[in-house]
């Protein structure tokens, strides 16, 4: 069971890394040179809602990424509109431009695509939720190990 956890460890990090292949793949195929994968997985993650840049470090989706510099590129490029909460001036609050819906937009075509590509491979609905599952299983398991080592 050992080496099956081992590969399971890295096989999370492996399907993270396609993934953002697949991300990249499409900006390219849709000419989009001015974000890259992460940017936009950043992107698709606010979708039509506003939120500050801690509550997404907080989520934890960018590995090895640097949300502020991130979101920072997203402004000046024109994906995202931030502003100051008016009652926390050391809070940044950010939402999508149109630029930013659009691009989502066309990246949510590529999920569905996807998602209709994946029965003919033989990951139904069923054994994507049981996947899901005992993904969340494990990240409770590993987050409850994290607490016990603070203290």
């Amino acid at each position: 069971m050992k080496q099956d956890y081992i590969s399971l460890i890295l096989s999370i990090e492996r399907l993270h890394r396609r993934f953002l292949d697949v991300i990249k793949s499409e900006l390219d195929r849709l000419g989009v040179e001015d974000i890259n994968n992460v940017q936009t997985m950043i992107l698709y993650n606010i979708g039509d809602g506003v939120v500050t840049v801690g509550e997404l470090t907080n989520k934890g989706y960018y590995l090895g990424s640097n949300v502020s510099y991130n979101v920072k590129k997203l402004v000046e490029t024109g994906f995202i509109l931030q502003e100051r909460s008016p009652h926390d001036k050391r809070s940044v609050k950010v939402k999508l431009s149109e630029k930013g819906l659009s691009l989502c937009e066309k990246i949510d075509n590529l999920y569905q695509r996807n998602v209709e590509d994946l029965e003919s491979i033989g990951l139904s609905s069923d054994v994507l939720k049981e996947t899901l599952g005992n993904m969340e299983k494990l990240e409770k398991y590993w987050a409850k190990l994290v607490n016990l080592s603070a203290f």
